[in-house]
């Protein structure tokens, strides 16, 4: 397609972010509304966005998520900036599960400096990120291993998870819908996340502003379960008020 530069720009500025409101395109365009709407209409008509109340999102599959690969760099800053958050707030001396994702991945890292952990996981990458900390006890679930992530899901992984009761599970998710719906792509993914929140004291969301509004198939959780969420940007509506119906407490990592 032939856009000009401003409408290069608010598709860079999608894509960067994930999902984003149409005021917050405008106040950091520059212009007015209409214009953004007009704008969004004409790359929403090239398949090129997608729009929902009020916003407008990156296209994407319900039925399947983007690449490990793709993932691992996508919305990175902010993901680091969102593990610097969670690190900051977990003690040292206790109890997590962290799950499968890059987002819990960058966690991982955020913690090597952490004392006295015993962290279990059906994530063997941050099982090899946490291994180089001697101060860190690491429990690597049993089950399925999914070659593209390395992930560990089945059955077994959810048995063995059910042995523990931890103080902190952090968590990643792919989807948070505008009903407070968590969602995920994979079934057995899915079920051992449920597992996770239900073996831990507290339970905190890991998810950058991407995650807002974007569609995914099967649902893991509500934010009514969730404890603390951590992201990378002021939630658009109607999550605010979702959050606080849900008695949701809303940590924004900002840049440092």
């Amino acid at each position: 397609m032939n856009s000009n530069p401003r409408q290069l720009k608010l598709l860079n500025t999608v894509r960067s972010r994930g999902s984003i409101t149409v005021e917050q395109l405008a106040d950091m365009l520059g212009v007015t509304l209409q214009t953004v709407r007009r704008d969004v209409q004409r790359l929403a008509d090239e398949g090129l966005l997608a729009r929902f109340h009020g916003g407008v999102r990156v296209p994407s599959s319900t039925t399947e998520n983007i690449g490990y690969q793709q993932r691992e760099t996508l919305h990175a800053e902010g993901k680091a900036r969102i593990a610097r958050a969670v690190a900051a707030r977990v003690p040292n001396d206790c109890s997590l599960i962290l799950n499968i994702g890059t987002t819990t991945e960058a966690i991982a890292k955020a913690l090597l400096r952490h004392t006295g952990l015993r962290v279990i996981t059906n994530n063997l990458n941050v099982a090899s990120i946490l291994s180089d900390n001697p101060a860190c006890e690491v429990i690597v679930a049993g089950g399925s291993v999914r070659l593209r992530d390395r992930a560990i899901v089945g059955e077994a992984t959810v048995d063995f998870i059910r042995q523990f009761k931890v103080d902190i599970a952090l968590i990643g998710v792919s989807s948070i819908e505008d009903d407070g719906t968590l969602r995920d792509f994979d079934l057995r993914e899915v079920k051992v996340a449920q597992t996770i929140i239900a073996q831990a004291r507290e339970v905190w969301l890991a998810a950058d502003a991407s995650k807002f509004n974007r569609p995914a198939m099967i649902e893991l959780a509500k934010l009514s379960q969730i404890d603390c969420l951590f992201t990378d940007a002021a939630p658009p509506p109607p999550f605010p008020e979702l959050l606080e119906r849900a008695q949701v407490r809303c940590e924004i990592a900002r840049d440092t």
